[in-house]
């Protein structure tokens, strides 16, 4: 049991440090109306950063966070079990993502602004269409809203809590932002946190997600993180 604790406090440190971050962040740099417009600069920054974490590209940044093991020479036993323990947090935060949505079932911002524009009666009643139907009020919406934010909102018309990119940053932070701190690569620890904190304030900026809902995520990610199994390999001996 204390080989369990004490295998996972730094990584708990590393998340600590995301959470922070992140809430600091949000206090500084307010959320924007989402009418406003938006120079392209930077739309193209939170548009690359919240696809970063978000289908199909978080595969590449999976792929190269696992890259890191190997990178460092860290033994053949010590990488494999590495990316077995990523590989089960990754399947639990799609699970737990999945299931919190559908029992939660809050809006996401966005649907408020539709509302606002007198597109739809209320956020509620956006997840009663169909998909073409979504689709149709959001094209509606284009007229009102730059077409970087719309661009995400035409990819997800789901729920709001919790945000799987950030719940992806997250468990990025907590699993290999603490492998970068064990093994005192600090400044790699610190672009990783800037990166997820990016992450984060892109899902707000973007209309996808409420404060709420980023802060929820890195919840998620700690308690999840309960759930993966510490083992000793013969190089840890």
């Amino acid at each position: 049991m204390m080989f369990f604790i004490s295998r996972k406090l730094v990584n708990y440190l590393a998340l600590a440090f995301f959470a922070l971050a992140l809430f600091i962040a949000i206090s500084i740099f307010p959320v924007p109306l989402l009418s406003d417009p938006i120079n392209d600069a930077a739309g193209l920054s939170f548009s690359l950063l919240t696809d970063t974490a978000g289908k199909p590209f978080f595969l590449i940044t999976t792929v190269l966070l696992c890259l890191l093991p190997v990178f460092f020479r860290l033994p053949k036993k010590q990488i494999i079990k590495l990316w077995i323990q990523f590989a089960i947090l990754l399947v639990l935060s799609f699970g737990a993502k999945t299931i919190l949505k559908h029992e939660t079932a809050i809006p996401r911002p966005y649907t408020y602004e539709l509302q606002r524009l007198n597109l739809i009666p209320s956020p509620e009643n956006f997840y009663q269409l169909n998909k073409s139907e979504k689709e149709n009020v959001v094209k509606k919406a284009s007229a009102y809203i730059s077409q970087w934010r719309i661009r995400s909102w035409e990819g997800e018309t789901n729920y709001s809590f919790p945000s799987g990119h950030t719940i992806f940053a997250a468990i990025c932070i907590l699993f290999w932002g603490g492998f970068l701190l064990r093994t005192r690569h600090y400044l790699l620890a610190g672009g990783l946190v800037v990166w997820a904190v990016g992450v984060g304030i892109s899902r707000l900026w973007l209309g996808m997600h409420f404060p709420s809902d980023v802060m929820g995520s890195i919840l998620s990610a700690a308690v999840l993180y309960l759930f993966i199994p510490e083992w000793r390999v013969d190089s840890e001996k």
